[in-house]
């Protein structure tokens, strides 16, 4: 009797995108921190200044510790979502609230990890969505936070989708490179017309990578229904920010995570909506 792996590994998936999912939110929390500290040592090192000594901080040490009393967190406390929720949200030690964040990120790792292996199956297709949905949630969630986009995650991805391409696993390899520059110099276009024309910086160069990093994955023709549904989407969060949390319209809105949200829609069903709507390709 043949093993039903195409049965059974969506179950894999989201059991191991649970745990994955309580590995991004480490990520989440420190890379940011990370990269200012590295940032800080450069800028002393280029001022002749003397670079402060730290305790190592990197995604695996120091351990895992409550932000309000640092008490080490105790594997039996790190069980995804399910700590959470027997914990009521709170520190096992203080009673201190956790972020909702953390099973938030749990859960929608778990859920997106299914979803992927349902759509693709086994193979080479779903075990690469799945890091680049993982990567996507990451660095959405991170630009969601600190309005950065990250080079190392979005520049790996890019790679890794050229790589893939060279099989031709999403998009054939002239495609894929077609993408990556032109997701690049798109937005790149659109950040230097809005500089030049009101004096201010409409958006990050994370966004380039990051859209280039898709049309590496996806290939050219996938750009536009990218485009398109990340401008709707982040156009109806804006204004509704703007009229119902009364955020000032100067505060900027990361668009990274609509980004990352149009790029996994359109890796599972991109053709579907460019035949829907009719999109050239």
């Amino acid at each position: 009797m043949p093993f039903p792996v195409d049965t059974l590994f969506p179950f894999a998936a989201a059991i191991i995108g649970l745990i994955v999912g309580s590995f991004l939110n480490v990520v989440i929390h420190r890379l940011p921190r990370m990269l200012e500290a590295q940032w800080a040592a450069q800028a002393a090192e280029f001022t002749g200044n003397p670079v402060e000594e730290k305790p190592a901080f990197n995604l695996w040490v120091p351990a895992s510790r409550c932000p309000a009393c640092g008490t080490p967190i105790r594997a039996r406390h790190n069980i995804p979502l399910v700590s959470y929720l027997l914990l009521r949200g709170r520190c096992a030690h203080c009673a201190h609230p956790i972020s909702v964040r953390y099973p938030l990120v749990e859960a929608l790792t778990g859920l997106l990890s299914w979803w992927v292996a349902v759509h693709f199956g086994w193979g080479w297709q779903g075990a690469s969505a799945l890091v680049m949905v993982w990567t996507l949630i990451a660095a959405a969630a991170i630009d969601a936070e600190t309005t950065l986009l990250p080079d190392t995650l979005t520049l790996p991805l890019l790679w890794l989708g050229l790589l893939l391409n060279v099989r031709g696993v999403f998009a054939p390899l002239p495609e894929a490179v077609i993408g990556a520059c032109i997701g690049y110099l798109s937005l790149w276009s659109i950040y230097w017309g809005f500089k030049l024309a009101t004096g201010r910086e409409g958006m990050g160069y994370g966004d380039f990578k990051l859209l280039a990093a898709l049309g590496a994955w996806m290939g050219w023709k996938m750009l536009l229904p990218i485009m398109l549904m990340s401008s709707l989407t982040g156009a109806v969060a804006g204004i509704g920010l703007i009229l119902l949390a009364r955020r000032g319209r100067h505060v900027p809105i990361p668009f990274g995570p609509y980004l990352a949200v149009a790029g996994f829609f359109t890796l599972l069903y991109g053709p579907s909506i460019v035949g829907r709507f009719g999109l050239p390709l």
